[in-house]
């Protein structure tokens, strides 16, 4: 499958709309597109869905590993997969920069048109140059102009770029392709989503088959890194596959497809939502992902769904909360305004939403003691990034000590009964997750 990274000058120059753009472009051009997003977020990737009506691929070597991250693009169907990048291109130890490099897929570099023209393609050439300063292979190969108007201003940026790096269209000023924003990033895909008006409209102004020409098939055996998985193919009946039942619904929207899928391959999965009220599942174990349970907070404190967790939690049900999920388990949640919620009351701690992000990195964490997701002394990466903090009670028991990060209090991984809590997301390339459902049987 050929591919292109899409990759901004900075945050905040319209990478997401564009990414959205190129895949409109690409689509009514007759190509089948696959989205992706490089790093390890969850709010782009459901506004990709929403336009492409497929799941994006979540693309981070910290979380996945190298190879990891390879098969996961390579599990991916379609002509051409366009790949959001994240910050600007060289930010950050896993830069988009780098997962370009390590995918060996070209550049498109947004570039933020409304107050420059000629400049504009300087700022394109150094970026295209910087790569061999910083030792990485990235190949800047053609540029989109993000809010730049038609006319001599199109033309202008243009006819200043340089012949190696190809004008491949500009995204118009537009109110309507403003996505509305709050904590943790913009609204997700299916609350704000652009209407198709404008997207149409923007897709307009991409040179569609110019970029389907720059984009490439990497140069790597998907065959090969396929034969490396850490994931093996499970080989069971379905007697002896365990049932999982996991949280979907407004407050547990944050999971990558990958772990759903692998989940699915693992065991039966039942899908139920605690925001509604649905009775638990009949089920061998529990994953509550991370989300939005501060919004739904009065809904979660009256939920019968809560109150039976937490009685099969305590017979020993195995349970496993990321984040949100974690939250949820907790004995109460106060929101910004002051409220505070009963949770399911399983973990000992209070958690309280601040105004002002509490932790956002990659982390590795190391099991003190075997745990639902890692053997003792074996070592998890994964990504924190969360607006609450969480008091746990002087006598909780924690799972993981912390090697990067924050998690709570200096160290993750709450645990009571045969229930988990870390504040850290998991890809299920680390093996988290087939460790989890292989304890579900234990």
């Amino acid at each position: 499958m050929r591919g292109v990274v899409v990759a901004g000058t900075a945050s905040g120059v319209g990478k997401t709309v564009t990414t959205l753009a190129v895949c409109r472009a690409l689509e009514r051009e007759g190509y089948a597109v696959q989205p992706a997003k490089a790093g390890p977020d969850f709010i782009d990737p459901s506004h990709h869905a929403a336009i492409v009506g497929k799941p994006s691929r979540t693309l981070d070597p910290w979380l996945e590993g190298d190879d990891g991250m390879r098969r996961t693009y390579a599990r991916g169907e379609g002509d051409i997969c366009v790949v959001e990048g994240m910050m600007g291109l060289y930010d950050g130890d896993t830069s988009t920069a780098r997962v370009a490099a390590l995918l060996d897929l070209p550049v498109v570099l947004v570039a933020d048109a409304r107050a420059g023209m000629q400049s504009v393609a300087a700022t394109a050439y150094g970026f295209r140059t910087y790569a061999d300063r910083m030792g990485i292979d990235a190949d800047v190969a053609g540029v989109i102009a993000s809010r730049a108007h038609g006319g001599r201003h199109a033309e202008g940026i243009r006819d200043a770029l340089p012949e190696e790096l190809p004008y491949l269209g500009r995204i118009p000023p537009s109110d309507d392709l403003e996505i509305p924003e709050r904590h943790l990033g913009l609204y997700l895909g299916d609350e704000a989503p652009l209407s198709d008006e404008a997207l149409d409209a923007a897709a307009d102004g991409i040179r569609a088959d110019a970029l389907a020409e720059v984009a490439r098939e990497p140069d790597w055996d998907a065959e090969e890194v396929e034969s490396g998985t850490r994931a093996e193919p499970v080989q069971a009946t379905d007697s002896d596959r365990p049932t999982i039942a996991v949280a979907r619904d407004e407050a547990f929207c944050f999971v990558y497809p990958s772990t759903l899928a692998r989940l699915e391959s693992l065991g039966t999965v039942s899908y139920f939502s605690p925001v509604a009220g649905d009775d638990l599942p009949d089920c061998d174990g529990v994953y509550l992902p991370g989300g939005y349970p501060e919004r739904f907070a009065a809904d979660l404190a009256s939920s019968p769904t809560l109150s039976e967790l937490a009685d099969r939690a305590a017979d020993g049900l195995p349970v496993f909360g990321e984040c949100g999920g974690l939250m949820a388990l907790t004995e109460s949640l106060t929101t910004t305004d002051g409220d505070t919620h009963e949770m399911a009351g399983i973990l000992p701690a209070d958690v309280t939403m601040q105004e002002r992000y509490q932790a956002l990195d990659h982390v590795e964490l190391r099991a003190t003691d075997g745990t639902l997701t890692a053997d003792a002394g074996e070592t998890l990466r994964g990504h924190e990034f969360h607006y609450s903090s969480a008091d746990p009670a002087t006598d909780a028991r924690f799972a993981f000590d912390v090697e990067r990060g924050t998690g709570i209090d200096g160290r993750e991984g709450l645990t009571e009964y045969r229930t988990l809590g870390t504040y850290a997301h998991v890809h299920p390339e680390s093996g988290a997750f087939d460790r989890f459902v292989s304890r579900l049987t234990d």
